[in-house]
């Protein structure tokens, strides 16, 4: 099972090591997380640089990619050559997206006719790729989720748990990661946000 962050260039640090963190808290054979990045060495929005884990090839490969953001997203997103080495596949793949990296998933088309989540600065560009937005942490349909918020990481890669692992384990790793006198009531509230979209629960409607 291998989970690939893509992380860009100009980077939030903490989508992408919120997210890395947190995965990589479940334990089972086989479960590998790795920061899927354009060339060997990315530089965050912050000048923190990170060697890379694995390359786009890799992602597209992957059994789930996370999409971070970051302040030169919307670069990205312009280039269509960037842009044709995303081979991602919602039928056979689980795909995330924060903040800015909703947009990258908005030029792909794996969002059409889908709401989204993302950060109050991308959403005017999401919206002009005609996205709908939905003003919540989370939003997930299918195999594709959005969320949107830098500290919306820890939903989308407790949604990724719980698809992938299941909810015990997603509940194990917030337990580990929550702050000492609230895990219990961080687990509970972190389940209840992305508890509507995982399959083994009631379906519930577009949140407004």
């Amino acid at each position: 099972m291998h989970i690939a962050i893509l992380t860009l260039d100009g980077f939030n640090e903490l989508d992408s090591l919120i997210a890395l963190g947190l995965l990589n808290r479940v334990k089972r054979p086989g479960w590998r997380v790795s920061l899927a990045c354009p060339s060997p060495r990315v530089t965050s929005m912050n000048g923190v640089s990170l060697q890379a884990q694995a390359t786009l090839a890799d992602a597209a490969s992957a059994d789930a990619v996370l999409v971070g953001s970051g302040i030169k997203t919307r670069d990205y997103a312009a280039d269509t050559a960037f842009l044709d080495t995303l081979a991602l596949n919602s039928s056979r793949q689980l795909i995330g997206a924060q903040c800015s990296g909703t947009l990258l998933l908005a030029r792909l088309g794996l969002l059409d006719g889908v709401p989204a989540c993302t950060d109050l600065i991308t959403k005017p560009w999401v919206e002009e790729a005609g996205v709908r937005i939905v003003e919540q942490p989370l939003y997930a349909r299918g195999n594709v989720a959005t969320a949107g918020g830098c500290l919306a990481s820890v939903y989308l890669a407790a949604w990724t748990i719980a698809r992938l692992a299941g909810i015990d384990d997603a509940a194990a790793a917030l337990h580990y990661v929550a702050p000492v006198g609230e895990k219990d009531s961080y687990v509970e509230h972190a389940l209840t946000v992305i508890g509507p979209y995982l399959p083994t629960l009631p379906p519930q409607g577009d949140r407004r």
